[in-house]
């Protein structure tokens, strides 16, 4: 028996030690590759749209204001740290040390982000109304342009059960806020169908398609900060569908949204279901945005999806070209999908995976999940404080992207939340796969909330 634990622990230990060797050189190579694609970018930028644009390999003022622009009165106001900053650019979005980095942008140098992260830029107001032509790299099918005709300016909400818009034909409404590149999809093809009669005459469900994503809106001038994401919620369905007091269901980077909703609306919030909530705290003295960034994309490659974060949230040239071949041919990756799996949910997932622009996906990876790692606490503070609900998470004991970890990590800012983790599920398969039964965790879940 001794020897068989000596022999397991030197096996993990070297698969430990082959995973930081590869992942050390791999990722090297990922440094140089993106140096490189960068001035292939810049160059095919200019030549296809006669525009020389920034980088978030340029210093951050410059980065972040070419990013969005002026349009009409000016849209971009700098906030002094002592006034109330409604939103925050994360500073991972231009500080992503590493060897390579360091080695070939010299230029980039720490001054002037010091500099920047004394102000932040806040996104004012909205584009006016004139669609520009999406970029080169990008669709531009019907629910990929700026602002779909279709959307008419406000996100895609896929609602179902109780009926109507007036609040006198609803008992109850529940929010369902996805997680990152994903959609409505992701509940109303796995929960809707499985949900009782009962409920369903109950329950008006509202799942949206967040900013950026799925059928919703992709604007070109905007920087997916939290504010822009709450206030879309805001006048795409809390306003038309008078929503006053609601449920509240939400997966992975939507549970940030939640929280944050949660907390502005703090009396109406009947329920809280937070699904694998990434929250990582951040060790006295390190900077929570860049402790956030490191945990959900350790630059490994293995586990894969913590390979594919890795690639997503440290390599903006390199994302930029996965979705030039995957998001800017979507229709036919779903063809192929749906061809060859013949399976509905496969389908509808795979559209919410691809139905995104690169400048919608980087900006809220970086801005929602990394820049409001360090608001995170004061939201789990208030809502311990401030909401008298019953407030649920739910994580899959194999999640390895959001590790259950983070779930306690909440129960101990949050006692009276109730931790359910369930055994041989992951990041996705939390929710689906076991659809049926998690309808009636959560119908559970509403009936003691209203009770």
């Amino acid at each position: 028996m001794a020897v068989k634990t000596q022999i397991l622990s030197f096996l993990t230990m070297s698969a430990k030690f082959l995973n930081q060797i590869s992942s050390f050189l791999i990722f090297t190579l990922f440094d140089i590759l993106d140096f490189v694609l960068c001035y292939i970018y810049k160059v095919a930028d200019f030549l296809i749209e006669a525009e020389w644009k920034a980088c978030y390999c340029s210093p951050a003022k410059e980065a972040i204001t070419s990013s969005c622009k002026v349009v009409g009165e000016s849209k971009i106001v700098r906030l002094n740290c002592s006034k109330l900053q409604l939103e925050e650019i994360s500073d991972t979005l231009y500080n992503r040390p590493c060897l390579a980095t360091e080695i070939f942008k010299s230029k980039i140098v720490n001054s002037s982000s010091n500099k920047f992260n004394n102000r932040t830029f806040a996104v004012i107001g909205r584009q006016q109304k004139l669609n520009p032509i999406p970029r080169w790299s990008e669709c531009d099918c019907k629910t990929c342009t700026s602002w779909a005709s279709s959307c008419k300016e406000t996100l895609f909400v896929k609602a179902d059960g109780a009926k109507g818009k007036k609040k006198d034909n609803v008992q109850e409404d529940v929010l369902f806020i996805h997680g990152f590149i994903s959609s409505s999809a992701f509940w109303s093809e796995t929960l809707y169908p499985n949900f009782s009669k009962s409920a369903k005459s109950k329950y008006r469900l509202l799942a949206m398609d967040l900013l950026g994503f799925g059928k919703s809106p992709k604007p070109t001038d905007s920087l997916y900060t939290l504010r822009e994401h709450l206030e879309m919620i805001e006048t795409s369905v809390l306003d038309p569908y008078n929503v006053k007091s609601f449920h509240i269901v939400a997966h992975s980077l939507g549970c940030i949204l939640a929280l944050a909703l949660a907390v502005k609306y703090s009396g109406s919030v009947k329920s809280l279901t937070l699904i694998a909530p990434p929250y990582f705290p951040a060790p006295k003295g390190e900077q929570a945005t860049q402790h956030m960034m490191r945990r959900i994309a350790p630059r490994r490659v293995w586990p894969p999806i913590a390979f594919g974060a890795s690639i997503t949230c440290w390599y903006e040239h390199i994302s930029r070209t996965i979705c030039l071949v995957m998001c800017k041919n979507h229709r036919a990756w779903e063809f192929l999908t749906k061809l060859l799996t013949r399976d509905r949910i496969k389908t509808y997932l795979m559209e919410g995976f691809l139905r995104h622009t690169h400048k919608s996906s980087w900006h809220t990876l970086h801005n929602i999940i990394c820049g409001t790692a360090g608001k995170v606490e004061g939201y789990l503070d208030e809502v311990k404080n401030r909401l008298k609900c019953d407030i649920t998470i739910f994580h899959g004991k194999d999640d390895e992207l959001i590790p259950v970890e983070c779930s306690y990590n909440v129960k101990s800012r949050i006692p009276q939340a109730h931790v359910k983790v369930v055994k041989n599920k992951d990041h996705i398969n939390i929710v689906v796969g076991r659809q049926k039964v998690f309808a009636r965790e959560l119908e559970e879940i509403w009936k003691n909330a209203s009770g």
